[in-house]
């Protein structure tokens, strides 16, 4: 079929109703970075004794590991399943599995039910990724796809911060005792994601999903609602544009069919799309999961410290993302992510050196990590920008999951395993 809905949403100028989806979908990212980074930071708590679990450095570097497995899988389910029913229903049940499971995590008792909870949550998360960056990309101006798109997977470390900066409170013994304050940090969590479930009710269906499905009536339904809101908003009438799109309906597709096409029928595109994913899987995971313990174990900064370093990084991995996502939509795509790439990848060099050497301490290796991932969370990013678009429209979401889950397979584990080690 023909069709001028992807020419109507890309002429829409910004309003109200592109501030609602990125509140409602981006927001995720904010619990995302929040949870993620709380694990960090009460890693070594809960490894202490009169934490309330039994539970060594080792094991929680286990359930990290489980989590990335989680993640893997959920994205591969949740991707499938999001191109079969649509993104929003996926959205929604995503979130509420995510949400449960980091519930479940606060009630914490044994090694074995922190591993279920940790490869539950990292599903959620999984489906997430697939599900939101797949909606966002069809509901944004392609105009504005860049810079929004780095954006909302910035907020993440906006989360981060958040995470580490209540960590300072909810792990202070003077104020909570031990056993008692890495729980409800986990817990926080849940409590503002349903605040996110509520809001995110308001976002409509992708039409561009709709009208692949054949739903091309219902797809009309919601662009003419989004359009008169706009034009009562702006008090202007739309001009309507001359662009059509030719589509072929179909009702899904298989990952075997994805993987065939992707590596057959465009194999340099694919060949850049696992580079991306695997760079950024192999560079965040052998950080990330464990920085609150190498601040702690290499370092000797107490636990109840660790978190302002936690801050730090969390807020330099979000400027990158705010600051340079206007240059993804201006300069370009790829000089700016082989920017990103390039000069974190120089970064690690003088970054090694200094954790080797341990010249400058704590503060001269939280210097230079920051400015590493400063650039490095803004080409994490482009990489699901990267593959949601260099790919048929109608293979948006299974290629996000398809190529996360592979990229983070191969590069995530191996990550965690040096990063243990």
């Amino acid at each position: 079929m023909r069709t001028r809905i992807p020419a109507r949403l890309d002429r829409l100028p910004w309003s109200k109703f592109h501030w609602r989806v990125l509140v409602g979908l981006g927001s995720v990212w904010i619990l995302d970075g929040l949870e993620v980074t709380i694990v960090g930071s009460v890693a070594a708590r809960m490894a202490e004794a009169g934490s309330g679990v039994q539970i060594s450095p080792t094991e929680i570097g286990v359930a990290a590991s489980l989590y990335v497995a989680g993640a893997c899988l959920g994205a591969l389910l949740f991707g499938q399943l999001t191109d079969r029913f649509g993104r929003k229903k996926l959205f929604m049940v995503t979130l509420a599995l995510y949400l449960a499971a980091t519930v479940a995590t606060a009630f914490t008792f044994a090694p074995w039910y922190f591993f279920i909870a940790r490869f539950l949550t990292g599903a959620g998360i999984g489906g997430e990724y697939a599900a939101i960056n797949s909606a966002i990309d069809e509901l944004i101006p392609a105009r504005l796809r860049g810079r929004v798109d780095l954006v909302i997977n910035g907020t993440y470390w906006a989360g981060a911060a958040a995470g580490s900066a209540i960590s300072l409170v909810l792990l202070n013994t003077a104020l909570l005792p031990a056993d008692l304050g890495w729980r409800l940090a986990f817990g926080l969590g849940a409590v503002l994601g349903l605040g996110v479930l509520i809001v995110r009710r308001h976002v409509p269906e992708s039409p561009r999903w709709l009208f692949i499905h054949g739903r091309q009536d219902d797809a009309e339904n919601i662009v003419r609602g989004i359009e008169h809101a706009v034009e009562q908003e702006r008090h202007e009438q739309l001009e309507e544009p001359e662009d059509e799109l030719k589509i072929r309906q179909r009702r899904t597709i298989s990952f075997r069919e994805l993987a065939r096409t992707a590596f057959t029928v465009y194999p340099k595109r694919a060949v850049l799309g696992l580079a991306l994913f695997v760079g950024q899987a192999f560079l965040y995971n052998a950080f990330t999961f464990n920085l609150g313990t190498l601040f702690g174990g290499y370092y000797g900064v107490s636990s109840g410290t660790a978190p302002m370093f936690l801050v730090a990084f969390a807020l330099g991995n979000m400027l990158g993302p705010i600051t340079l996502g206007r240059l993804f939509d201006t300069v370009g795509r790829k000089p700016m992510i082989a920017l990103s790439y390039f000069g974190s990848a120089l970064c690690t060099v003088p970054l090694i050196w200094l954790f080797l050497t341990k010249i400058g301490g704590e503060w001269g290796f939280l210097g230079l990590l920051v400015v590493t991932f400063f650039l490095a969370s803004a080409g994490a990013s482009a990489a699901y920008l990267t593959v949601s678009e260099i790919f048929p429209m109608e293979t948006r979401a299974l290629a996000i999951a398809f190529f996360y889950a592979v990229g983070t397979g191969l590069a995530g584990s191996s990550a965690r395993c040096c990063s243990a080690s």
